[in-house]
């Protein structure tokens, strides 16, 4: 086929590679009228160049990088995209998307760019990261274990949905690059274009690494059988196809990792505490309503079941159809339209087909003519809101396996709030389901009954409402992703995401041994006794394992008088001898906290040196009573380093050093353990 329309290039082995010549081109259609605006081909691609270099040049160059400085590398990205978004919405105007729709597919998917960037601070400043707390797997300490966490040597095959060609690639994406894993991203055909002007972007950025990221535009039915045992591959959209593609033999004679997010018939409750005029039923109609206009329902995580108490079916109904009939249909770019088009004329075809099988078991009671603002009503993939509705949802099974990709979503009556819990799960497992509801208690029963069977719940009401990102939205910190028909995997949520693509190992060995290793002191590893004492050495100076111990303080009861009064912690235990009868105390024991301060005292330097300021406290136990009359002493010791980059020219460059506390009494036991966060510039403040 021949057009005037530009041909995508697709991304591969650091070149942009257009199969145009080789004829049998696929066109993509604007969803607003129908013309060509791009065409693609994928006859002759060579795929397997793609994995090669990605696994020889892509995961090595990001291998080698820390996570802090993959964390920097996804914020100067992000900046760099969120700079020339406008370019992206003018492209994204095909895709039949409202500005609304396209802010969130474009600006939310830089946000999780933004979002992983930052939580580089939460990781250490290694390739790699530790997983849990170091485990004593001997009597006499010489014996332990960790688990390590490092970047799988392969690339992540990210093969997304049409709905969100810039959300769905770098909300998946974004994990990778942190984790330190390269991507080959192949987007849905019908808005692969606008996938193709940002992943061209991010390439003339020149921010990422060579091999970070490739891409391919159009069919790749092939895409598998490329993969081994090194890679990982996530799969959005409909759960047939995803069962499909879960099953290729690649996959399964190798393991190899996937992670599939299905469509799912995700369900919003109205609480049955709530009546007509209070804030939540206001809240519930316009949750609803954005469910079923924004992206035209063509969302994974779009309500596509409307449970409503049974004696307020008929007032939800008509204020459900009052406010959709408010929304403004048609070419988003006119005036006041407020709902734009599906992907496609066949998508709108599809949707009708789903629709119909839902109307076997429940009255079709909303669905107008087409009153669309467009120039090209009738070469748009334009359609009205259906609003199904059945007051005997239990047996009204074709609401409950079907899913209409669009604006379809069908009413349901019910008694109780255990009813509720039971239909919610009828759907067979959801990315998520909500509940308005302003009573804690009916909030409570309903989670507690429903939540085995979603990957997200949000409870709404008047007290969040304002700052609430709804229903429908995932956030790049909390899991998204959900149980059976949803596809039992989990995508993004926070450090949990990160791990999904890097391998987890048992390390064993000596304490020293795994210090050394992990680049974090070990408990029972050996202790360097530092000179000069580490507040007095820089960043740079300072290595895993350097301790100051202390003189020692004997602890007496005025100590315990003295810091009661100052704190106005009066705790009986500390300060009354006469109530310990039937207590775990034999007399009056310290404060904990005055153990740690006591312990600062001791292990402080208090000149002026590298050392800028006490940046927090973390893990603080207190593992054994100090009476007076016990002497306590302290080993501080290097426990990990993590450098920090510099906010403006004129900042100094500094790091955050943990360090460990171990104060022991004169038997030689612990009594209490902390980790303390201290701010320390570094020597060399030219970088």
């Amino acid at each position: 086929m021949t057009t005037s329309s530009p041909f995508l290039a697709h991304g591969i082995a650091g070149h942009l590679v257009s199969t145009k010549e080789n004829g049998n081109s696929t066109p993509i259609y604007s969803a607003l009228d129908g013309t060509v605006v791009a065409s693609t081909s994928t006859e002759g691609l060579d795929l397997s160049a793609a994995y090669t270099y990605a696994r020889e040049v892509g995961n090595p160059n990001l291998r080698k990088m820390t996570f802090q400085e993959r964390g920097r590398m996804l914020k100067r990205l992000a900046l760099h995209l969120h700079a020339r978004k406008e370019r992206f919405y003018e492209v994204s105007w095909s895709t039949g998307a409202t500005r609304t729709d396209a802010w969130i597919d474009i600006e939310g998917g830089i946000g999780n760019l933004f979002s992983y960037a930052s939580l580089r601070r939460k990781l250490p400043n290694t390739p790699f990261a530790l997983d849990g707390e170091s485990l004593g797997l001997s009597k006499g300490g010489t014996f332990s274990g960790h688990h390590i966490l490092t970047p799988r040597e392969g690339v992540a095959v990210h093969i997304n949905a049409f709905n969100f060609p810039v959300w769905g690639m770098l909300e998946k994406a974004a994990v990778n690059w942190l984790a330190g894993m390269p991507c080959i991203v192949k987007p849905a055909t019908a808005t692969s274009h606008l996938t193709e002007a940002v992943c061209r972007e991010i390439w003339a950025s020149g921010i990422l690494p060579d091999g970070a990221l490739q891409w391919v535009c159009g069919s790749a039915r092939d895409i598998l059988d490329h993969v081994d045992e090194r890679d990982v591959v996530t799969f959005t959209g409909s759960a047939a196809t995803g069962r499909k593609l879960r099953q290729a033999p690649r996959i399964q004679a190798l393991s190899v990792p996937f992670n599939l997010e299905a469509d799912s018939l995700n369900a919003a409750v109205l609480g049955a505490t709530v009546e007509p005029g209070d804030p939540e039923f206001e809240l519930f109609i316009k949750e609803v309503r954005k469910e079923m206009t924004v992206k035209c329902g063509q969302k994974c995580t779009a309500v596509r079941r409307i449970l409503v108490p049974r004696h307020l079916m008929d007032a939800t109904q008509e204020a459900l159809i009052a406010s959709l009939e408010r929304t403004a249909i048609g070419d988003p770019r006119k005036e006041g339209v407020r709902m734009g088009a599906l992907v496609s004329k066949d998508q709108v075809e599809e949707v009708r087909n789903q629709a119909a099988k839902i109307g076997r078991d429940a009255d079709l009671v909303y669905h107008p003519e087409g009153q669309f603002l467009s120039d090209a009503p009738e070469a748009g993939a334009f359609l009205t809101p259906m609003v199904f509705r059945t007051d005997r949802p239990m047996d009204a099974a074709a609401c409950h396996e079907v899913e209409a990709f669009g604006p379809v979503s069908t009413l349901m009556a019910y008694d109780g709030v255990e009813e509720a819990a039971v239909l919610a799960k009828m759907g067979r497992g959801s990315l998520c389901c909500s509940i308005t509801t302003h009573s804690p208690k009916e909030a409570q029963d309903f989670v507690y009954n429903a939540a085995s069977m979603h990957g997200r719940m949000l409870v709404l009401d008047r007290d969040c409402a304002k700052e609430s990102t709804g229903h429908g939205s995932p956030l790049p910190l909390l899991v998204h992703g959900g149980p059976g028909r949803a596809g039992g995997g989990e995508e993004m949520g926070g450090i949990r995401g990160v791990k999904h693509y890097m391998q987890r190992t048992a390390l064993q060995g000596s304490p020293t041994m795994l210090s050394a290793i992990t680049q974090q002191y070990q408990p029972g590893g050996a202790q360097i006794e530092s000179e000069p004492h580490v507040f007095r050495k820089h960043f740079e100076e300072l290595e895993i394992g350097d301790t100051v111990t202390t003189h020692k303080h004997t602890v007496t009861e005025a100590d315990i008088v003295n810091f009661a009064n100052v704190s106005g912690d009066n705790f009986y235990a500390h300060v009354d001898a006469t109530s310990l009868d039937g207590t775990i105390f034999e007399r009056r024991v310290a404060h904990g906290y005055f153990v740690l301060s006591k312990a600062a005292g001791l292990f402080v330097d208090p000149k002026k040196g590298p050392v800028l300021l006490n940046y927090g406290i973390e893990e603080a136990r207190f593992t054994k009573p100090v009476y007076p009359g016990a002497t306590i002493g302290v080993r501080l010791t290097v426990k990990e380093k993590i450098a920090q980059e510099k906010r403006d020219a004129d900042d100094i460059a500094k790091g955050i050093v943990k360090f460990l506390v171990d104060v022991y009494d004169e038997t030689g036991e612990t009594v209490a353990l902390a980790t303390i966060l201290t701010m320390v510039k570094m020597k060399n403040q030219a970088d």
